[in-house]
């Protein structure tokens, strides 16, 4: 197995990198959505539902898939022989930033799910507040690949 994935590691990489940037993307626009949806639209009428329906689409059809193949193409990297030494600091940090950006994802699915029911507890201001948070956590694995601390 060692040997496939040290030959696929480029390809591997590659479509990592795909997916990353398809969960990012959706990372970063879906609280903006909720931004808009808290403060202009509210929980009832057409309006509410079409953004009820983008927030649904962009969480299951893009943002959910990208995760699980950001995961699955990770997972067959460190699988990959003489790619990870545990010794290292990178790659706990990069694994807590992973999981932090999983649960910040996790948070974004009940939050969509909520506004599907027509609840909602948040206000604005906490969703543009919340919307940093995947910018600081790809700061944080980014840095910890490249630079390697």
């Amino acid at each position: 197995m060692g040997d496939i994935l040290s030959v696929a590691y480029p390809w591997i990489k590659g479509f990592h990198i795909i997916s990353l940037i398809s969960w990012m993307a959706a990372l970063f626009y879906l609280p903006r959505l909720m931004v808009h949806h808290t403060e202009q639209v509210g929980l009832t009428g057409d309006t509410h539902k079409i953004f009820a329906m983008m927030e649904y689409k962009l969480a299951k059809v893009i943002m959910s898939p990208a995760m699980m193949a950001t995961w699955l193409f990770g997972i067959l990297l460190v699988a990959t022989p003489g790619i990870v030494y545990w010794g290292d600091v990178w790659p706990w940090t990069k694994g807590a930033g992973v999981i932090a950006m999983t649960v910040f994802h996790l948070w974004l699915m009940r939050r969509m799910k909520g506004f599907q029911r027509g609840e909602n507890t948040v206000t604005g201001r906490q969703y543009r507040l919340m919307n940093e948070v995947p910018t600081l956590l790809m700061i944080l694995i980014v840095f910890s690949v490249t630079v390697k601390f």
